[in-house]
C-alpha cells in the first residue's frame, strides 16, 4: 500500500505545481475584505440577535434573579431600620414584560398604530399597553411580594400617560400587584427631555409625604437618575433604551 499512497502523493504534487504555473487573471482573484472603519458602531442586526439569544437561552431571567436578590437582601436589612420605608418600581420592563410586543415590532419603538397582528407586528406600543396583558416579570413580583410581607409600601413611577391608567392598573392587579400605594404616571401630552426629569421629582413628593424610599428598582438608568432613593437597583435590559 505504501508504494500507491507515495505514487498518489507524487501525482498530486505534479498536479499542484501544474496549477501553481497557470497564471491567474487579474478578474478572477479573490477581492479583498475591507475591514470596518474603527469608529464605525456595533452592527444593529447582530445586536439584535445577541438580544434575542441573551432572553431566550435564560440568562436574562437568571441576570433579573440575581439583581433583584440583592434588592431584596437590601430591603431585610433596612426595613426594619427606617419608619415609613417605602419600595419604588418602575413598570415596563420592570414589573410587567414587554417581550411579546418588543419581538413583533422586531426590536422598535414604534408607539402608534393598531395590534391587529399580534403576535406578528407591527403593534404600536401605547396600543399594546391598552391591551393590558403583559405578565409579570416573576423576580420582580417576589421582591414586591417581599416588601409587601414586610409592611413596605410600594410605588410605581412610570412613563406612560395619563390615557392608560385604567389599561395599567388592571393589568397590575390581574399580574399579581395588588396593593401597591400609588402608580404616578405623567400627564397626557407631557414632555421631558429625560425620564428622570418627570421620575425624580415625583421620588422627591413620595418622601416628602414622609416616607422614606430605601429602594429604587428600574430597567433605565433614567429610572433611576436624580436621587431620592437610599439605594438603586438597575435590571438588564439590552433591548431597548430611554434616556
Amino acid at each position: 500500500m505504501r508504494p500507491l499512497i507515495v505514487a498518489r502523493a507524487l501525482g498530486a504534487a505534479a498536479w499542484l505545481g501544474l496549477f501553481a504555473a497557470t497564471p491567474v487573471r487579474a478578474d478572477e482573484r479573490p477581492a479583498e475584505i475591507s475591514t470596518a472603519a474603527p469608529s464605525e458602531p456595533a452592527n444593529v442586526g447582530d445586536a439584535k440577535l445577541a438580544a434575542r439569544a441573551y432572553h431566550e437561552s435564560g440568562r436574562y431571567a437568571r441576570d433579573l434573579a440575581g439583581v433583584t436578590a440583592r434588592a431584596g437582601a437590601w430591603l431585610n436589612e433596612r426595613g426594619r431600620q427606617v419608619e415609613r420605608p417605602a419600595l419604588v418600581l418602575d413598570v415596563d420592563d420592570t414589573a410587567l414584560s414587554n417581550w411579546e410586543v418588543i419581538q413583533a415590532d422586531d426590536f422598535g419603538r414604534v408607539f402608534g398604530g393598531p395590534c391587529e397582528a399580534l403576535p406578528e407586528g407591527p403593534c404600536g406600543w401605547v396600543n399594546w399597553d391598552l391591551l393590558g396583558r403583559s405578565p409579570a416579570l416573576p423576580a420582580t413580583l417576589a421582591l414586591y411580594t417581599l416588601a409587601r410581607a414586610q409592611g413596605i409600601a410600594v410605588f410605581f413611577i412610570t412613563g406612560r400617560d395619563e390615557p392608560q391608567r385604567a389599561a395599567t392598573e388592571r393589568n397590575l392587579r390581574e399580574a399579581g400587584y395588588t396593593a401597591y400605594a400609588r402608580l404616578d404616571m405623567p400627564a397626557f401630552g407631557a414632555r421631558y427631555a429625560s425620564a428622570a426629569d418627570f421620575k425624580a421629582p415625583r421620588r422627591a413628593a413620595i418622601e416628602a409625604e414622609g416616607y422614606r424610599i430605601i429602594a429604587n428598582v428600574g430597567d433605565q438608568p433614567s429610572d433611576l437618575a436624580g436621587g431620592y432613593a437610599e439605594r438603586t437597583f438597575l435590571l438588564p435590559n439590552p433591548f431597548y433604551r430611554i434616556p
